[in-house]
Protein backbone atom coordinates (compact mmCIF):
# COMPACT_ATOMS: atom_id res chain seq x y z
CA UNK A 1 0.00 0.00 0.00
CA UNK A 2 1.30 3.29 -0.94
CA UNK A 3 0.95 7.08 0.66
CA UNK A 4 -2.78 7.18 1.63
CA UNK A 5 -2.86 11.07 1.96
CA UNK A 6 -0.08 13.43 0.84
CA UNK A 7 -0.05 17.08 1.03
CA UNK A 8 3.82 18.78 -0.07
CA UNK A 9 4.06 22.91 0.52
CA UNK A 10 4.16 24.95 -2.32
CA UNK A 11 7.73 26.61 -3.08
CA UNK A 12 8.65 28.34 -0.28
CA UNK A 13 11.84 29.47 2.00
CA UNK A 14 12.15 28.27 5.44
CA UNK A 15 13.97 30.37 7.68
CA UNK A 16 15.61 30.38 11.00
CA UNK A 17 15.81 33.36 13.58
CA UNK A 18 18.03 32.98 16.24
CA UNK A 19 16.05 34.46 19.78
CA UNK A 20 17.21 35.33 23.49
CA UNK A 21 16.03 32.50 25.37
CA UNK A 22 13.50 34.45 27.35
CA UNK A 23 11.58 35.32 24.00
CA UNK A 24 10.30 31.87 23.39
CA UNK A 25 8.43 31.60 26.50
CA UNK A 26 7.95 28.37 28.17
CA UNK A 27 8.03 25.91 25.10
CA UNK A 28 4.46 24.23 26.12
CA UNK A 29 3.21 27.14 26.56
CA UNK A 30 3.17 28.24 22.92
CA UNK A 31 1.69 24.77 21.78
CA UNK A 32 -2.17 26.11 20.32
CA UNK A 33 -5.33 24.65 21.53
CA UNK A 34 -5.34 21.87 18.54
CA UNK A 35 -2.87 20.82 15.99
CA UNK A 36 0.38 21.19 18.27
CA UNK A 37 3.51 19.15 18.15
CA UNK A 38 6.06 18.62 20.55
CA UNK A 39 9.12 17.28 21.72
CA UNK A 40 9.93 18.46 24.59
CA UNK A 41 12.72 17.40 27.77
CA UNK A 42 13.32 19.19 30.58
CA UNK A 43 12.07 23.12 28.66
CA UNK A 44 14.59 21.85 25.83
CA UNK A 45 13.12 20.19 22.52
CA UNK A 46 10.78 21.30 19.86
CA UNK A 47 7.21 22.36 19.34
CA UNK A 48 5.36 23.06 16.03
CA UNK A 49 1.99 24.12 14.86
CA UNK A 50 0.29 24.66 11.23
CA UNK A 51 0.65 22.46 8.67
CA UNK A 52 3.32 22.95 5.34
CA UNK A 53 3.17 19.59 4.54
CA UNK A 54 1.45 16.05 5.63
CA UNK A 55 2.04 12.26 4.73
CA UNK A 56 0.07 9.46 6.19
CA UNK A 57 1.40 6.18 4.78
CA UNK A 58 1.12 1.85 5.20
CA UNK A 59 2.38 -0.62 3.71
CA UNK A 60 5.94 -3.27 3.26
CA UNK A 61 7.72 0.05 1.92
CA UNK A 62 5.98 2.57 4.48
CA UNK A 63 8.99 3.87 5.85
CA UNK A 64 11.40 4.04 2.60
CA UNK A 65 8.52 5.92 1.52
CA UNK A 66 8.75 8.55 4.17
CA UNK A 67 11.78 9.06 3.76
CA UNK A 68 11.81 9.81 -0.14
CA UNK A 69 8.92 12.11 0.39
CA UNK A 70 10.85 14.16 3.27
CA UNK A 71 13.56 14.53 0.93
CA UNK A 72 11.92 15.67 -1.97
CA UNK A 73 9.43 18.59 0.83
CA UNK A 74 13.17 19.52 2.17
CA UNK A 75 14.62 19.63 -1.79
CA UNK A 76 11.77 21.76 -2.77
CA UNK A 77 12.23 24.44 0.19
CA UNK A 78 14.75 27.30 -0.23
CA UNK A 79 16.56 26.92 3.41
CA UNK A 80 18.03 29.55 5.30
CA UNK A 81 19.75 27.92 8.62
CA UNK A 82 23.16 29.42 9.68
CA UNK A 83 22.44 28.22 13.13
CA UNK A 84 22.88 24.79 11.67
CA UNK A 85 22.09 22.85 15.35
CA UNK A 86 20.10 19.44 15.11
CA UNK A 87 16.41 20.50 14.96
CA UNK A 88 16.94 23.86 13.38
CA UNK A 89 15.94 24.34 9.79
CA UNK A 90 12.64 22.21 7.99
CA UNK A 91 11.11 19.37 10.57
CA UNK A 92 9.45 16.92 10.08
CA UNK A 93 7.21 15.55 13.14
CA UNK A 94 6.20 11.83 12.98
CA UNK A 95 4.36 8.91 14.17
CA UNK A 96 5.11 5.73 13.03
CA UNK A 97 2.88 2.64 13.63
CA UNK A 98 3.26 0.12 15.56
CA UNK A 99 3.22 -1.95 12.92
CA UNK A 100 4.07 0.44 9.74
CA UNK A 101 3.05 -2.61 7.47
CA UNK A 102 -0.97 -2.32 8.75
CA UNK A 103 -0.77 0.59 10.56
CA UNK A 104 -0.78 4.06 9.27
CA UNK A 105 1.70 6.27 10.30
CA UNK A 106 2.00 9.90 10.15
CA UNK A 107 4.63 12.71 9.31
CA UNK A 108 3.77 16.70 9.67
CA UNK A 109 6.18 19.65 8.15
CA UNK A 110 4.79 22.07 10.48
CA UNK A 111 4.85 25.83 9.00
CA UNK A 112 6.68 27.12 12.10
CA UNK A 113 8.62 25.84 14.91
CA UNK A 114 10.40 26.59 18.08
CA UNK A 115 13.36 24.85 19.02
CA UNK A 116 15.79 25.44 22.54
CA UNK A 117 18.80 23.38 23.04
CA UNK A 118 21.41 24.57 25.76
CA UNK A 119 19.74 28.16 26.75
CA UNK A 120 20.03 28.73 22.54
CA UNK A 121 16.72 29.17 21.15
CA UNK A 122 15.42 29.98 17.57
CA UNK A 123 12.41 30.11 15.18
CA UNK A 124 12.23 28.03 12.07
CA UNK A 125 8.79 29.41 9.70
CA UNK A 126 8.09 28.16 6.26
CA UNK A 127 6.58 31.13 4.20
CA UNK A 128 5.41 33.95 5.94
CA UNK A 129 4.26 31.90 8.88
CA UNK A 130 5.61 33.49 11.54
CA UNK A 131 5.09 37.08 10.40
CA UNK A 132 2.97 37.72 13.47
CA UNK A 133 5.75 36.91 15.83
CA UNK A 134 4.88 34.29 18.46
CA UNK A 135 1.41 33.68 20.07
CA UNK A 136 0.82 34.72 23.38
CA UNK A 137 1.27 31.90 26.15
CA UNK A 138 -1.90 30.33 26.52
CA UNK A 139 -3.77 31.48 30.22
CA UNK A 140 -3.76 28.59 33.04
CA UNK A 141 -6.53 26.75 31.88
CA UNK A 142 -7.71 25.29 35.41
CA UNK A 143 -9.15 21.96 36.72
CA UNK A 144 -9.89 19.62 33.82
CA UNK A 145 -13.38 18.09 32.79
CA UNK A 146 -15.16 15.30 34.90
CA UNK A 147 -14.18 11.87 33.52
CA UNK A 148 -15.51 8.64 33.61
CA UNK A 149 -13.44 5.30 32.56
CA UNK A 150 -14.20 2.00 31.27
CA UNK A 151 -12.44 -1.09 30.28
CA UNK A 152 -11.18 -1.07 26.26
CA UNK A 153 -10.35 -4.31 24.10
CA UNK A 154 -10.42 -6.76 27.57
CA UNK A 155 -11.34 -6.34 31.03
CA UNK A 156 -8.62 -7.02 33.25
CA UNK A 157 -9.55 -10.35 34.28
CA UNK A 158 -9.74 -11.27 30.73
CA UNK A 159 -6.35 -9.61 29.98
CA UNK A 160 -4.56 -11.13 33.01
CA UNK A 161 -6.12 -14.96 31.27
CA UNK A 162 -3.95 -13.41 27.97
CA UNK A 163 -1.08 -13.31 30.50
CA UNK A 164 -0.92 -17.06 31.76
CA UNK A 165 -1.88 -17.88 28.36
CA UNK A 166 1.35 -15.89 27.25
CA UNK A 167 3.31 -17.44 30.40
CA UNK A 168 2.26 -21.17 29.24
CA UNK A 169 3.75 -20.56 25.54
CA UNK A 170 6.49 -19.70 26.99
CA UNK A 171 7.51 -22.29 29.22
CA UNK A 172 6.37 -24.32 26.54
CA UNK A 173 9.56 -22.78 24.49
CA UNK A 174 7.68 -21.36 22.41
CA UNK A 175 9.23 -18.04 22.46
CA UNK A 176 11.19 -16.07 25.56
CA UNK A 177 9.56 -13.42 25.95
CA UNK A 178 6.04 -10.89 24.81
CA UNK A 179 4.78 -7.63 25.53
CA UNK A 180 1.04 -7.58 26.36
CA UNK A 181 -0.35 -4.44 26.13
CA UNK A 182 -3.91 -3.41 27.32
CA UNK A 183 -6.12 -0.25 26.95
CA UNK A 184 -8.76 1.98 29.29
CA UNK A 185 -11.20 4.28 27.39
CA UNK A 186 -11.93 8.06 28.89
CA UNK A 187 -14.60 9.93 28.28
CA UNK A 188 -15.22 13.87 29.25
CA UNK A 189 -17.81 15.78 30.29
CA UNK A 190 -16.30 18.60 27.76
CA UNK A 191 -13.40 18.00 25.11
CA UNK A 192 -10.40 17.39 26.59
CA UNK A 193 -7.57 20.13 25.87
CA UNK A 194 -4.29 18.53 24.81
CA UNK A 195 -2.26 21.51 26.14
CA UNK A 196 -3.48 20.42 30.08
CA UNK A 197 -2.19 17.24 29.70
CA UNK A 198 1.11 17.72 28.13
CA UNK A 199 2.06 20.79 30.71
CA UNK A 200 0.92 18.63 33.70
CA UNK A 201 2.71 14.78 31.87
CA UNK A 202 5.98 17.61 32.01
CA UNK A 203 5.88 19.03 35.61
CA UNK A 204 5.24 15.61 36.80
CA UNK A 205 7.77 13.41 34.62
CA UNK A 206 10.67 15.62 33.67
CA UNK A 207 13.19 13.10 32.71
CA UNK A 208 10.53 12.24 29.94
CA UNK A 209 10.36 13.25 26.49
CA UNK A 210 6.86 14.37 26.20
CA UNK A 211 5.24 14.25 22.57
CA UNK A 212 2.53 15.12 20.67
CA UNK A 213 1.62 13.93 17.01
CA UNK A 214 -1.67 13.70 15.35
CA UNK A 215 -3.75 13.52 18.44
CA UNK A 216 -1.29 10.80 20.19
CA UNK A 217 0.06 12.38 23.20
CA UNK A 218 2.11 11.50 26.19
CA UNK A 219 5.49 11.50 28.12
CA UNK A 220 7.94 8.39 27.14
CA UNK A 221 11.34 7.77 29.38
CA UNK A 222 11.95 5.09 26.24
CA UNK A 223 14.73 6.94 23.87
CA UNK A 224 14.19 4.70 20.55
CA UNK A 225 17.52 6.11 18.82
CA UNK A 226 19.39 10.03 18.48
CA UNK A 227 21.11 10.43 15.81
CA UNK A 228 23.24 13.30 15.70
CA UNK A 229 25.78 13.46 13.06
CA UNK A 230 27.42 10.23 12.79
CA UNK A 231 26.33 9.09 16.85
CA UNK A 232 23.65 7.10 17.90
CA UNK A 233 22.15 6.74 20.87
CA UNK A 234 19.25 4.80 22.57
CA UNK A 235 18.40 3.97 25.96
CA UNK A 236 16.66 0.86 26.93
CA UNK A 237 14.33 0.19 29.70
CA UNK A 238 12.75 -2.88 30.43
CA UNK A 239 12.10 -4.37 34.01
CA UNK A 240 9.30 -2.18 36.28
CA UNK A 241 8.77 -1.99 39.76
CA UNK A 242 5.93 0.70 41.09
CA UNK A 243 7.31 3.02 43.79
CA UNK A 244 6.40 2.79 47.53
CA UNK A 245 6.91 5.22 50.62
CA UNK A 246 9.44 5.72 52.41
CA UNK A 247 11.45 2.31 53.39
CA UNK A 248 9.55 0.51 50.97
CA UNK A 249 10.31 2.44 48.28
CA UNK A 250 14.10 1.91 48.78
CA UNK A 251 13.33 -2.41 49.00
CA UNK A 252 11.67 -2.55 46.12
CA UNK A 253 14.23 -0.44 44.61
CA UNK A 254 16.79 -3.13 45.52
CA UNK A 255 14.27 -6.10 44.89
CA UNK A 256 14.55 -4.90 41.04
CA UNK A 257 17.77 -4.64 40.93
CA UNK A 258 17.99 -7.91 41.78
CA UNK A 259 15.48 -9.46 39.98
CA UNK A 260 16.40 -12.39 37.87
CA UNK A 261 13.11 -12.35 35.92
CA UNK A 262 13.35 -8.81 35.33
CA UNK A 263 17.24 -8.36 34.84
CA UNK A 264 16.85 -11.63 32.02
CA UNK A 265 13.80 -9.44 30.62
CA UNK A 266 16.18 -6.63 30.49
CA UNK A 267 18.72 -8.47 28.98
CA UNK A 268 16.84 -9.60 25.81
CA UNK A 269 15.45 -6.03 25.12
CA UNK A 270 19.03 -4.64 24.83
CA UNK A 271 20.29 -7.78 22.62
CA UNK A 272 17.52 -7.15 20.67
CA UNK A 273 18.58 -3.20 20.07
CA UNK A 274 22.70 -3.94 20.12
CA UNK A 275 21.94 -7.11 16.93
CA UNK A 276 19.88 -4.37 15.02
CA UNK A 277 22.17 -1.39 15.46
CA UNK A 278 25.57 -3.75 14.63
CA UNK A 279 25.41 -3.58 11.08
CA UNK A 280 24.94 0.23 11.01
CA UNK A 281 27.73 1.10 13.47
CA UNK A 282 31.53 0.26 13.25
CA UNK A 283 31.86 0.76 16.80
CA UNK A 284 28.85 -0.05 19.40
CA UNK A 285 28.68 -0.15 23.55
CA UNK A 286 26.22 -1.18 25.99
CA UNK A 287 27.02 -1.50 29.78
CA UNK A 288 27.23 -4.75 31.21
CA UNK A 289 24.94 -4.08 33.96
CA UNK A 290 21.93 -2.00 33.79
CA UNK A 291 21.05 1.51 36.07
CA UNK A 292 18.25 2.35 37.50
CA UNK A 293 15.65 5.06 36.27
CA UNK A 294 13.57 6.79 39.08
CA UNK A 295 10.36 8.14 38.16
CA UNK A 296 7.37 9.67 40.18
CA UNK A 297 5.47 6.34 39.54
CA UNK A 298 7.84 3.79 38.72
CA UNK A 299 11.42 2.70 38.56
CA UNK A 300 13.04 0.82 35.17
CA UNK A 301 16.20 -0.94 34.82
CA UNK A 302 17.81 1.02 32.27
CA UNK A 303 20.59 1.18 29.88
CA UNK A 304 22.05 3.71 27.79
CA UNK A 305 23.48 2.24 23.73
CA UNK A 306 25.84 4.46 21.61
CA UNK A 307 27.81 3.83 18.61
CA UNK A 308 28.99 5.41 15.35
CA UNK A 309 27.44 5.03 12.55
CA UNK A 310 29.01 3.46 9.38
CA UNK A 311 27.90 3.75 5.97
CA UNK A 312 24.75 6.24 4.71
CA UNK A 313 21.85 4.73 6.43
CA UNK A 314 18.95 7.50 6.22
CA UNK A 315 17.49 8.14 10.18
CA UNK A 316 14.23 6.53 9.14
CA UNK A 317 15.66 3.42 7.87
CA UNK A 318 17.85 3.04 11.16
CA UNK A 319 14.31 3.16 13.15
CA UNK A 320 12.78 0.80 10.83
CA UNK A 321 15.76 -1.65 11.80
CA UNK A 322 15.51 -1.43 15.30
CA UNK A 323 12.01 -1.45 15.81
CA UNK A 324 10.51 -3.25 17.15
CA UNK A 325 12.47 -3.88 19.75
CA UNK A 326 12.42 -6.55 22.55
CA UNK A 327 10.90 -3.76 24.92
CA UNK A 328 7.75 -3.35 23.14
CA UNK A 329 7.72 -6.45 21.44
CA UNK A 330 9.59 -9.39 22.56
CA UNK A 331 11.70 -12.20 21.44
CA UNK A 332 12.28 -13.62 19.09
CA UNK A 333 10.30 -10.63 17.23
CA UNK A 334 7.87 -12.71 14.63
CA UNK A 335 6.83 -15.32 17.65
CA UNK A 336 5.98 -12.59 19.76
CA UNK A 337 4.28 -10.28 17.54
CA UNK A 338 1.99 -13.21 16.13
CA UNK A 339 1.15 -14.19 19.76
CA UNK A 340 0.15 -10.20 20.49
CA UNK A 341 -2.03 -10.32 17.67
CA UNK A 342 -3.82 -13.13 19.16
CA UNK A 343 -3.97 -12.81 22.80
CA UNK A 344 -4.30 -9.01 23.15
CA UNK A 345 -7.51 -8.23 21.14
CA UNK A 346 -6.25 -4.85 20.18
CA UNK A 347 -5.40 -2.60 17.48
CA UNK A 348 -2.33 -0.97 18.83
CA UNK A 349 -2.40 1.81 16.09
CA UNK A 350 0.62 3.62 16.94
CA UNK A 351 1.08 2.86 20.47
CA UNK A 352 4.38 1.51 21.23
CA UNK A 353 5.40 2.85 17.68
CA UNK A 354 8.46 5.16 17.27
CA UNK A 355 7.73 8.60 18.11
CA UNK A 356 9.81 11.96 17.47
CA UNK A 357 11.17 14.35 14.47
CA UNK A 358 13.89 14.44 11.86
CA UNK A 359 15.65 17.63 10.39
CA UNK A 360 16.62 17.95 7.25
CA UNK A 361 20.25 17.59 7.60
CA UNK A 362 18.91 13.74 9.10
CA UNK A 363 19.74 14.16 12.86
CA UNK A 364 16.61 13.69 14.45
CA UNK A 365 15.47 11.73 17.51
CA UNK A 366 12.75 9.12 18.16
CA UNK A 367 11.21 7.81 21.73
CA UNK A 368 8.50 5.33 21.63
CA UNK A 369 5.17 5.87 22.02
CA UNK A 370 4.35 4.85 26.21
CA UNK A 371 2.59 6.09 28.91
CA UNK A 372 0.62 8.01 26.31
CA UNK A 373 -3.04 8.29 24.96
CA UNK A 374 -4.92 8.87 21.55
CA UNK A 375 -7.55 11.95 21.69
CA UNK A 376 -10.71 10.69 20.49
CA UNK A 377 -12.90 12.44 17.89
CA UNK A 378 -15.84 12.49 20.75
CA UNK A 379 -13.60 14.42 23.11
CA UNK A 380 -12.15 11.63 25.26
CA UNK A 381 -9.38 9.79 25.07
CA UNK A 382 -8.06 6.03 24.72
CA UNK A 383 -4.90 5.07 27.37
CA UNK A 384 -2.18 2.20 26.81
CA UNK A 385 0.20 0.59 29.04
CA UNK A 386 1.81 -2.63 28.60
CA UNK A 387 4.28 -4.67 30.14
CA UNK A 388 6.65 -7.62 29.32
CA UNK A 389 6.05 -11.06 29.79
CA UNK A 390 8.77 -13.50 30.65
CA UNK A 391 9.12 -17.04 32.29
CA UNK A 392 7.88 -16.61 35.83
CA UNK A 393 5.86 -13.19 35.16
CA UNK A 394 2.58 -13.46 37.78
CA UNK A 395 -0.64 -12.18 36.29
CA UNK A 396 -2.11 -10.41 38.82
CA UNK A 397 1.76 -8.70 39.08
CA UNK A 398 1.24 -7.65 35.52
CA UNK A 399 -2.03 -6.17 35.71
CA UNK A 400 -1.03 -4.32 38.50
CA UNK A 401 2.33 -2.36 36.81
CA UNK A 402 -0.06 -1.92 34.03
CA UNK A 403 -2.42 0.13 36.12
CA UNK A 404 0.60 1.84 37.78
CA UNK A 405 1.59 3.15 34.01
CA UNK A 406 -2.01 4.00 33.57
CA UNK A 407 -1.68 6.10 36.68
CA UNK A 408 1.03 8.43 34.95
CA UNK A 409 -1.55 9.59 32.55
CA UNK A 410 -4.08 9.57 34.67
CA UNK A 411 -2.59 12.01 37.19
CA UNK A 412 -2.20 14.21 33.92
CA UNK A 413 -5.73 14.11 33.38
CA UNK A 414 -7.05 14.85 36.44
CA UNK A 415 -4.69 16.96 38.01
Amino acid sequence: MTAAAVTSPDAASATVTTVRSAAAGALLDLVPASGGLSWVRRGDGLVGWGEAARLEVSGPDALAEAAAWWESVVAGLDVSDDLAVPGSGPVAFASIAFDPVRGTSVFVVPEVVVGRRDGLSWITSIGDAARDGLPAAAPDLGPGPRLRYADGALDPASWSAAVATAVQRIAAGDLAKVVLARDLLVAADEPLDPRRLLRRLAERFPDCWTFAVDGLLGATPELLLRRTGRELSSRVLAGTVRRGAGAEDERLAAALMGSAKDRAEHALAVDSLVQALEPYCSDLAAPAEPALLTLANVRHLATDVVGTQRGDAGLLELVGAVHPTAAVCGTPTPDAAALIAELEGMDRGRYAGPVGWMDARGDGEFGLALRCAELTDDGGARLFAGCGIVAGSDPAAELAETQAKFAAFRAALEG
